[in-house]
């Protein structure tokens, strides 16, 4: 078993999708975690996550969650809150981590605790960057992903300020393609 997993999910090819990413590497570069947590760039990765998540503990998944909520708000999903679902696609490539985790909650290995943070994506297109409103939510993103963290036994040495890599910029204001957000 890994101990506990934090992994970062989705684009930055496409606008908020990235929020995942972005949030993973500024909680990695928050400081030094007692102990370190294993730190996955979960990207689009689909069904190569399964290993991952079934050699987990505990697993803390980071991303974009469409919830029905104002862009940015944060969004908390339990373990029992998680999307787990399987269905009919036309491509093994359609494969996204409601699957992952069916498939893993079916074989008995998805981690008793488990939890997904994330905030409401305003724009979900194609194109660089984090809007305005969900790159100004990324710190309380980080600060919620530490506290869950702590709660799991993970003290947070905190490192000296300018030492962590810039939020993620923003994106200029574009019409929304009308796309799917990744929805854990």
């Amino acid at each position: 078993m890994a101990g506990t997993v934090v992994v970062g999910l989705g684009s930055p090819l496409m606008g908020d999708d990235g929020l995942g990413l972005c949030a993973l590497e500024a909680l990695r570069h928050l400081g030094r975690f007692t102990p370190e947590p294993e730190w996955v760039d979960g990207g689009t990765w689909g069904m190569n996550l399964l290993p991952t998540i079934e050699g987990a503990e505990r697993l803390l998944l980071l991303d974009a969650i469409r919830a029905g909520r104002a862009p940015g708000e944060l969004v908390v999903l339990s373990r029992a809150s998680l999307p787990r679902g399987l269905g009919m696609k036309l491509s093994p490539h359609q494969i996204d981590l409601q699957e992952v985790l069916a498939l893993a909650e079916l074989r008995g290995t998805l981690p008793a605790e488990a939890v997904a943070l994330g905030l409401e994506p305003e724009r979900v297109e194609l194109g660089w960057g984090l809007s305005e409103v969900v790159g100004a939510g990324l710190a309380d993103l980080v600060s919620r992903a530490a506290r869950q963290l702590a709660r799991w036994g993970h003290r947070c040495e905190v490192a000296a300020p300018g030492s962590a890599p810039p939020p993620a910029p923003a994106r200029s204001k574009a019409r929304d393609a009308g796309r799917p957000a990744d929805v854990l």
